[in-house]
């Protein structure tokens, strides 16, 4: 209902906020209560969470070479610019795992096995609860989880965290028995199954985890295919990559989201293909985009595509995030880092976008 004092009607100032960083809304909360009261409705809420995920941004995590213990994320976002901002408010030294719709999942450094769910933006976060899995069964070879994906339904309001990979041969257990751990927000609890698989996982496929039509993706080591998760069955699957891609001495192939539906980025020495999986039952592919490399040249054999929509596509290299504006094609410096001694820039960067999304 309107207020009789306002100047525009309810609607009006719900489209203008709904459009405001995180940071800037929160201070709109404190200007009066009709403004406290629109931003705390569920429609509005949804209405910013709709928004915001069109709007796909690059977070990377920093450590600072002689504070270990210290590490701050960073945020690029064609639209806004660069900012940073810190997760001590989580109180451990963390690392980011994934992200999804707004929320992240952090790990313990020096507790293996514990697992935080945060919203960085609004500075909300959960400890997660601890598996009971015994110390001879953990993940293999290092106690780590292979795969950590999060999937965050927005719509439901739900989220799940999954933790899969090979465990260490003993008894009369199987080489390739792979575990899968899946924490349930509403029951608040882990479940647990077991299955055989064979493939192998880079770094960047571990990282570049999409969550799509109720499911977990993963491009395999071999990017021949990916493999998927189904939140609802538990059920593994793979889904084949299109016939035209090899990966091999002269290209690599990346998986990440376009516009809700799977994408798979081709990079080779001189030229970006991108394809998009339009027809997601019959697992149909179309080729999207030639992209031509040659204004970039020396920086493609460490280059890693991120994130993107219909107008941009963020990339990492070892010290700078780019953009490429897809429409007028052309490239852009978006941050860098002047620091040698820090890891590589791809090797912690994440697809993200800022939402209300809450992790209670």
């Amino acid at each position: 209902m309107n207020s009789p004092y306002a100047v525009f009607p309810d609607e009006v100032i719900i489209q203008i906020l709904a459009r405001l960083s995180i940071k800037s809304l929160f201070k709109t909360k404190i200007v009066c209560k009709l403004w406290y009261k629109l931003i705390s409705d569920k429609y509005f809420i949804n209405l910013y969470n709709e928004l915001s995920i069109k709007n796909p941004m690059v977070l990377v995590q920093v450590t600072e070479p002689l504070l270990e213990s210290r590490s701050s994320l960073i945020c690029v976002d064609n639209l806004k610019g660069v900012f940073d901002f810190s997760l001590d408010f989580v109180k451990d030294r963390v690392k980011v795992r994934c992200s999804c719709n707004g929320l992240l999942c952090l790990s313990s450094i020096p507790d293996k096995g514990v697992y935080y769910i945060c919203n960085p933006l609004t500075r909300e976060y959960k400890l997660l609860p601890r598996s009971r899995e015994r110390p001879i069964t953990r993940f293999h070879p290092d106690g780590e989880a292979t795969l950590v994906g999060l999937a965050c339904d927005l719509v439901k309001q739900k989220y799940n965290v999954v933790l899969a990979g090979y465990h260490r041969s003993f008894g009369h257990r199987p080489e390739r028995t792979f575990i899968c751990m899946v924490y349930d927000s509403v029951s608040n609890k882990w479940r647990k199954f077991v299955s055989l698989q064979d493939d192998q996982f880079t770094h960047m496929n571990k990282n570049q985890v999409v969550f799509i039509n109720g499911g977990l993706h993963w491009l395999t080591d071999s990017c021949s295919c990916m493999l998927v998760l189904d939140m609802g069955t538990d059920i593994w699957r793979k889904i084949q990559l299109p016939n035209e891609i090899s990966c091999g001495v002269r290209s690599r192939v990346y998986l990440l989201e376009l516009d809700g539906c799977l994408s798979v980025i081709q990079i080779y020495e001189a030229l970006m293909i991108i394809w998009v999986m339009e027809d997601y039952e019959r697992e149909e592919w179309k080729m999207v985009d030639k992209v031509s490399l040659r204004c970039i040249r020396g920086m493609v054999p460490g280059i890693f595509p991120i994130s993107q929509n219909d107008n941009y596509v963020y990339l990492a290299t070892h010290k700078q995030v780019l953009v490429y504006q897809r429409n007028n094609r052309v490239w852009k410096e978006m941050y860098s880092v002047k620091d040698s001694s820090t890891l590589p820039l791809w090797f912690s960067a994440h697809a993200f976008r800022s939402t209300l999304f809450s992790c209670h």
